[in-house]
């Protein structure tokens, strides 16, 4: 199995835990990026009425269903069927809103082109190197990707310096069952000059960190946008060491 295909299994594993547990999330009243109560909210995407959006690694689509009920015509893709059926189950249908069990590449690649792409905590389980050049291309020109990606791990764990996946942990709600899964956890650097390569312009990077001294977890929230010119550059065909730089660590709560 690849590195992302064993994310998937993790996240199947994730799933079905909760579909086993019944347990039922309520709808937003915040908009979070990786901490509760924290950060800025749904303020940084202005008005979406019409607008057409993607959530990459949408879960259980509380997010995607929350900008539909605004207006906004939303696409979430998820690549695990246990994350799908839960979303599936809570949304049979919900007017503005569908959702697509799909690799992420995959879908960006048949797609026609969208306004605005967004996700929670969920880019950094894609390799940059595959999701970046679709990506940029499944933008319109002049539309916006606004994403959440790990800083900082549990055991204060900083970012890598180099485009390669590390192993974090994951632990399952409600137990003390840990699943190690691979990230690529960057530098904002990093993050922008892959971006910047790939055709995108780095708008804002936004430090997401706990109010709990005790708590070493830490997020960005990045805004960047499509130029109106064409062509898009794409993958330079560089390549990248893939050995992991840093020991595991908890990478992040479950809320999705």
């Amino acid at each position: 199995m690849t590195t992302e295909q064993d994310t998937v299994a993790t996240w199947n594993t994730y799933g079905n835990h909760q579909l086993a547990r019944g347990l039922e999330l309520p709808e937003l009243d915040r908009w979070d990026w990786g901490i509760p109560g924290t950060g800025p909210g749904i303020e940084v995407f202005g008005d979406v009425a019409g607008l057409r959006i993607l959530d990459l690694g949408s879960g259980l689509g509380r997010h995607a269903a929350h900008l539909a009920a605004r207006g906004a015509d939303v696409t979430a893709v998820d690549a695990s069927p246990a994350q799908h059926q839960r979303a599936a189950i809570r949304y049979p249908d919900t007017p503005g809103l569908r959702l697509l069990c799909a690799d992420a590449v995959a879908h960006l690649r048949a797609a026609d082109p969208y306004d605005l792409i967004y996700s929670v905590c969920s880019v950094p389980y894609l390799d940059p190197n595959r999701l970046l050049p679709v990506l940029v291309n499944g933008l319109k020109p002049g539309g916006r990707l606004i994403f959440s990606a790990l800083h900082t791990n549990s055991d204060g764990t900083g970012p890598s310096t180099e485009v390669a996946p590390r192993p974090e942990i994951l632990r399952l709600p409600g137990t003390t069952d840990d699943h190690p899964v691979d990230m690529w956890v960057l530098t904002p650097q990093l993050w922008e000059d892959l971006l910047v390569q790939h055709g995108l312009t780095m708008e804002a990077v936004t430090a997401i960190g706990s109010p709990n001294p005790d708590n070493h977890v830490s997020y960005r929230l990045y805004t960047a946008r499509r130029s109106h010119v064409d062509p898009v550059p794409q993958n330079d065909g560089r390549t990248v060491d893939r050995k992991p730089t840093t020991v595991p660590g908890e990478a992040t709560s479950w809320p999705r």
